[in-house]
């Protein structure tokens, strides 16, 4: 189990770093349509083209961002469903009192309501 819990740590630390990443992105995206609007509101020509290209430029950086996190959610999706797998087959009866338990948990939070 200590092989599991290791990865799922590394994992989390893994995606915490991908949402920073994301999130710098995003802000630099904003950022970049605030200008843009900002000088198309006052200023006509090569400005406008200028701040339009660093828009863009933001934007395709914002879409590869996205791509590769949604690659790195697939990875880690599928090495949690392969961890999980093997676990299963190493402790058969492990794994049903735990779907067990989870199960009855869940029947009694059902049923307060």
């Amino acid at each position: 189990m200590d092989g599991v819990e290791s990865t799922l740590e590394r994992e989390a630390q893994a995606e915490k770093v991908s949402k920073e990443k994301l999130m710098h992105s995003l802000r630099a995206v904003v950022a970049d349509a605030e200008e843009l609007v900002k000088a198309t509101a006052s200023q006509a020509g090569e400005k406008i083209s200028t701040v339009r290209a660093k828009a863009e430029e933001s934007l395709k950086a914002a879409k590869e961002s996205l791509a590769n996190e949604e690659a790195a959610l697939m990875a880690k999706a599928h090495s949690a469903a392969k961890a999980t797998d093997e676990y299963v087959r190493a402790n058969p009866w492990k794994a049903v009192g735990i779907g067990s338990v989870i199960g009855f948990l869940l029947g009694m939070l059902a049923t307060r309501r």
